[in-house]
């Protein structure tokens, strides 16, 4: 499951899991359609994104190797382990998924 970033979340989206605050206390359950009042009280309980119906963009844009070779279960094991590396970080940024794909290299290169 990726995170559709919060500044990209947009009135009248679906939520696909339920949404938590820090705390782990459920501000919206799974199904509910946005509303602005919603992303107001995400920004304020500090809520960096959440899961979207119909978001096939994020898995798209993190199985974006480019270049990267190498032995297929070795290139999924490394994706599986950067990918927990860069949890907390915005994957549909240009940057963030250039970062990615090189430390998923490097791993690939490295393990043989």
């Amino acid at each position: 499951m990726a995170l559709f970033p919060i500044d990209n979340l947009e009135p009248g989206m679906i939520l696909k899991s339920a949404v938590c605050d820090r705390s782990g206390r459920m501000l919206l359950p799974a199904g509910i359609e946005l509303e602005a009042k919603h992303l107001k009280i995400f920004r304020t309980w500090g809520v960096s994104g959440a899961d979207i119906v119909g978001d096939e963009v994020d898995d798209d844009s993190q199985g974006d190797l480019g270049d990267v070779t190498g032995d297929p279960s070795a290139l999924a094991a490394a994706q599986q382990e950067v990918e927990l590396l860069f949890i907390h970080n915005d994957h549909h940024h240009q940057m963030i998924r250039e970062l990615m794909r090189i430390c998923i290299s490097r791993r690939v290169s490295n393990a043989c």
